[in-house]
């Protein structure tokens, strides 16, 4: 049910790769709920994702970025400007991405340069985008950014690898920017910590599928589904939320507090 929460606002979502993909379930949302939207992603994501099918079924045009380029960045800001006759109201970074995870390396024996390129893609892109942001002021007073987030950025789960580094990094960055686009333009920053969810992204995580149906008997509520995470979003975005800024926000269906369920025991 629509209720109009992002009548309009204007917003970019990074990250939508398929129908699988949260950032998919969340520009769609946005849609429903009033938003005009531009999506982007990698120039290779594009050749080999479906997003060309939701520019269409949504009315959003596709601008190509790099998120790991500030030229890229910046073109992309820019030209959002033109679409939207002015700043964005929204932004969604919803990218993550390791070699080590899809080669298989073990945590103790990792490629460095492989790791650092995992930072720049899954964290430092977040920095890079709110700083081209802030630098062409293309977002509005009191606009959200979101990104989303993973409980393995403060707790161990051996197979998720250096992503859990990943996130903790990007995680810090909610909050140091937060502050920063706080004070100057009122802009709230925060990070969602999303269940396990069944993303072509996640499903690439050994041991995925075990790990994804204890969290679901451990949950309370179960696991949230990126439909509820795109529910979520739209929330942030609204100015309903418009005093909530750097934090990092669990929508797990109640994971994050439990210390032992006995459904998981069997009991």
């Amino acid at each position: 049910m629509a209720n109009n929460l992002l009548q309009g606002k204007k917003g970019i979502i990074f990250g939508a790769l398929d129908e699988k993909s949260i950032a998919w379930k969340v520009a769609e949302r946005c849609a429903e709920e009033g938003a005009q939207l531009v999506l982007t992603n990698a120039p290779v994501a594009l050749r080999f994702g479906q997003i060309n099918e939701l520019s269409a079924k949504l009315n959003a045009e596709v601008v190509p970025a790099d998120a790991t380029s500030m030229e890229d960045l910046e073109n992309l800001f820019r030209r959002s400007m033109e679409i939207f006759d002015g700043p964005c109201d929204f932004v969604l970074h919803s990218i993550g991405m390791s070699l080590n995870v899809r080669k298989g390396k073990e945590y103790t024996d990792l490629n460095h340069e492989w790791m650092l390129k995992s930072f720049d893609i899954s964290s430092i892109s977040f920095h890079r985008m709110m700083q081209v942001m802030m630098k062409l002021d293309a977002i509005r007073e009191g606009g959200s950014v979101l990104a989303l987030s993973y409980i393995a950025a403060q707790r161990v789960f051996p197979d998720y690898n250096e992503m859990a580094e990943s996130k903790a990094l990007l995680e810090s960055f909610a909050r140091s920017f937060g502050y920063h686009f706080g004070t100057k333009k009122k802009v709230r920053v925060n990070t969602i910590s999303q269940s396990p969810t069944k993303t072509t992204a996640g499903t690439g995580v050994k041991g995925f599928m075990e790990f994804f149906d204890y969290a679901d008997k451990m949950s309370p509520l179960g696991n949230a589904s990126s439909e509820a995470c795109a529910d979520y979003c739209v929330v942030m975005f609204s100015d309903l939320t418009r005093m909530v800024t750097m934090q990092n926000l669990y929508h797990d269906g109640g994971f994050s507090t439990m210390g032992m369920n006995p459904a998981v025991l069997g009991l």
